[in-house]
């Protein structure tokens, strides 16, 4: 037999190759897989992008419970107060949103811009509020202009900071230490004079962290500031960044409280902020990121990661939409202290920068105590009634808060079995400054 009559296919198997036959059938296998991925890729995108679009209405907050007028009460006028950091002058303030501030200028005791912190913190003033009978430290948020703002979001390397048992922002906590040690003096004596007024922080975005990490530092140093008592301090945090670790969210809720507008990009970020500032001029580099997260982690691996940071405290969300429509509703303010589920998912929605703004925040948190005032007023509740309510609320807020510190135990949220982690004693005692009844202080 001469070469040309041995078939083909033996010459490859004597070669040690695969005959063509067989490097056919390899060929059309992964041509038949290709399209096979393409689908269950695209599938799961879809399924993603479904999920995505039924949270507009507020998935997350469904089953908490509804605020009321009296606990709700202080965030437009906080807002207003954080509003004013960025008037040079309060006097002649340059624009004046929604009515105005409702400010005294002279109540206004120091305010401090970039040159006077030398960027290690954003803008603050402390204003002394003698008609709700409150100390108020509000800090602004980021200035995409100032470099110092950027340097200081970036600072978050994961684990490079713990404090108090958990993990928390670096650049904030420094910037909270900074503000700590620079009016300790200025806030201890207004403690020590005004004994019925409450000592009360707050920021939106940037300063929201800052605030956040300044309220624990003054939980913890309360020697400092007059030694006040903690149910004198209290934090609202308007659009704040994920800052501190699960344990310490929860251990703090009954002093933080956070803010959030609807579908807020914010307190949902969960990649770093550094991923998050490089793909602002990318989002859907952002999204592609964010995406891969939700649909490969598991929240048991989410809520067992201790350096994971989250929205700090207790929620407060405001829901003034409902999905696929365009016109607004009668805004809602749902609370809880959340462990799990805890704003985990980014919405995909047209509204989520806008949302994160602090004048869309004002005037929708102004709709919604108008509202909860309105329904107030048209059940005609007796003043006795409303005192006990208050009564009944603030008991409420205080086994929510002790519910979700079991929960965080039973979940075996690293560090939860720490000694420090509860507050159940300070509760028992009265020493929860979240309640409506301390708001009827102001």
């Amino acid at each position: 037999m001469t070469s040309a009559q041995i078939p083909e296919s033996l010459i490859a198997a004597a070669a040690g190759g695969e005959p063509p036959v067989c490097r056919g059938y390899a060929s059309m296998s992964v041509a038949c897989c290709i399209p096979l991925v393409e689908c269950v890729s695209c599938l799961a995108c879809i399924r993603w992008v479904w999920k995505k679009f039924l949270y507009t209405a507020g998935k997350e907050s469904e089953n908490w419970g509804l605020a009321t007028a009296s606990e709700f009460e202080p965030v437009p006028r906080l807002c207003r107060y954080i509003l004013s950091v960025y008037e040079d002058d309060l006097k002649n303030p340059l624009w004046a949103p929604l009515g105005g501030y409702g400010m005294n200028p002279d109540w206004m005791l120091l305010k401090k811009d970039y040159v006077d912190t030398g960027g290690r913190v954003s803008p603050y003033m402390i204003y002394l509020d003698h008609d709700n009978k409150d100390i108020v430290v509000a800090i602004r948020g980021l200035n995409m202009g100032k470099e110092s703002d950027i340097l200081l979001l970036l600072d978050n390397k994961l684990g490079q900071t713990t404090y108090d048992g958990g993990y928390v922002h670096n650049g904030l906590l420094k910037a909270a230490q900074y503000v700590l040690d620079e009016e300790c003096e200025v806030l201890s004596e207004l403690v020590k004079k005004y004994p019925a007024y409450i000592l009360t922080f707050a920021g939106h975005s940037l300063g929201a962290g800052v605030v956040t990490l300044l309220t624990m530092l003054a939980v913890k140093n309360r020697d400092k500031l007059g030694h006040i008592e903690r149910k004198r301090i209290r934090c609202f945090a308007i659009a704040p960044a994920r800052c501190i670790s699960l344990n310490l969210a929860v251990r703090y809720a009954d002093v933080i409280n956070s803010v959030v507008l609807q579908d807020d990009f914010l307190p949902r970020t969960t990649v770093a902020l550094e991923h998050v500032s490089k793909s602002l001029l990318c989002f859907p580099c952002l999204l592609c990121i964010t995406c891969l997260k939700d649909t490969c982690t598991l929240e048991t691996k989410m809520l067992q990661d201790p350096r994971r940071l989250y929205a700090p405290g207790r929620l407060y969300h405001i829901i003034v939409r409902k999905p696929f429509r365009c016109k607004r509703i009668s805004p809602l303010v749902r609370t809880a202290v959340p462990v799990d589920g805890r704003f985990e998912h980014i919405v995909l929605s047209c509204n989520i920068t806008s949302d994160h703004a602090i004048i869309w925040i004002l005037q929708e948190s102004e709709r919604a105590l108008d509202c909860m005032v309105e329904k107030e007023r048209v059940m005609g509740i007796p003043p006795a009634q409303r005192m006990e309510r208050q009564a009944s609320l603030a008991k409420e807020h205080r086994e929510e808060h002790r519910a979700a510190l079991e929960r965080a135990v039973a979940l075996d949220i690293p560090h939860a079995h720490s000694p420090s982690y509860g507050t159940f004693q300070e509760m028992e005692q009265g020493q929860n400054s979240s309640t409506p009844h301390d708001f009827s202080l102001v």
